[in-house]
């Protein structure tokens, strides 16, 4: 057991031993990371927030991601890949909509390894339930109806695995070498969490890499707003560590080989999924390009990302669409 004081109070949370969720806390606000209205995500003390360059889609959801450490520890730094967090970790993501919040998901870092959580809000928005197989449900967006999918926490496993264990996905140096309004002023991620204790072994943030924006044609190429798009939507699953690293396309950004994102590639199944298509990506031609094709779908067995999408992320896929239809060359 981890026993820890914050503003007055004494925590003590199930991070030794732990190997199922029931053995956590069942309200969010146990977890003490918030202070005041606890939907209002003010983060209490030594919990940080922080954002990426470029974010996973869910369905147009609203994403507040915090995280917090064991008092005196800090994460290691990693140029590649997620960072080594300590044992006692807590990331969170919240994700909501205009008036609405849905779900706060944990990563909580055990000395077993890394378990998720899903918490969901009830409606009154004083507090989440933990639910680990909860019902879908429906928002809108505008004038969007969504019906909105809170994974179980086995899909939250299938996600996160790499080398069959679970582990965060987005705050890596690449995603996080970015700016961020902090109540003391703006700085970069990677100088602050180094300032305030949160990260050691890190270099200037010049010096280390930086995924580009997806949607902002000034961070970068086309070629690598779409490899910054398919590492964060696709590459938790498709790399060669991952649950989909039997595909044979692996989606990092800091991949070289045309083949590898697919170009040319004979799929490893056909049938339903691959449309009767030829190749996952075909030069210049995205309609006959297997990877566009399951983007631009959602139709269960078709669809990619199969888990966290119940919608087709219209400017996503048109980015897609714009790379494929850069490329030059013929499949044979």
């Amino acid at each position: 057991m981890l026993s820890r004081s914050i503003n007055g109070l004494l925590l003590v949370l199930c991070l030794t031993g732990c190997e199922h969720e029931a053995h956590y806390p069942k309200k969010l606000s146990a977890w003490h990371l918030f202070t005041g209205t606890l939907s209002a995500l003010h983060p209490n003390r030594g919990v940080v927030p922080y954002d990426l360059n470029t974010p996973l889609f869910t369905d147009y959801a609203i994403k507040s991601r915090f995280v917090r450490m064991p008092q005196g520890s800090a994460a290691q730094y990693k140029a590649d890949g997620t960072f080594e967090f300590p044992v006692g970790t807590v990331i969170a993501k919240t994700f909501a909509y205009p008036g609405r919040v849905i779900e706060t998901r944990l990563l909580v870092h055990a000395e077993t390894g890394w378990t998720p959580l899903p918490y969901v809000w009830n409606a009154e928005q004083t507090d989440a339930i933990l639910e680990v197989a909860a019902d879908a449900t429906q928002v809108r967006n505008g004038a969007m109806t969504i019906d909105y999918v809170i994974p179980n926490v086995n899909q939250c496993k299938e996600c996160h695995e790499q080398s069959k264990a679970t582990q965060p996905i987005g705050p890596k140096a690449a995603n996080l070498n970015k700016d961020f309004d902090y109540p003391t002023g703006r700085e970069n991620q990677l100088a602050h969490w180094t300032r305030i204790g949160y990260l050691k072994g890190a270099p200037a943030p010049d010096r280390a890499p930086k995924l580009a924006v997806w949607d902002d044609p000034q961070s970068g190429t086309l070629h690598a707003r779409a490899l910054a798009y398919l590492e964060t939507n696709c590459a938790h699953c498709h790399n060669p560590n991952g649950v989909a690293n039997t595909s044979g396309m692996y989606l990092n950004a800091s991949q070289l080989d045309p083949a590898r994102l697919g170009v040319c590639k004979v799929p490893v199944s056909a049938g339903l999924g691959s449309g009767n298509l030829r190749f996952d990506v075909v030069q210049g031609d995205p309609e006959n390009s297997i990877l566009y094709y399951r983007m631009n779908s959602t139709v269960p067995k078709i669809m990619m990302p199969e888990l966290g999408r119940t919608t087709i992320h219209r400017e996503g896929v048109a980015l897609i669409r714009e790379w494929i239809k850069s490329m030059h060359g013929a499949c044979p």
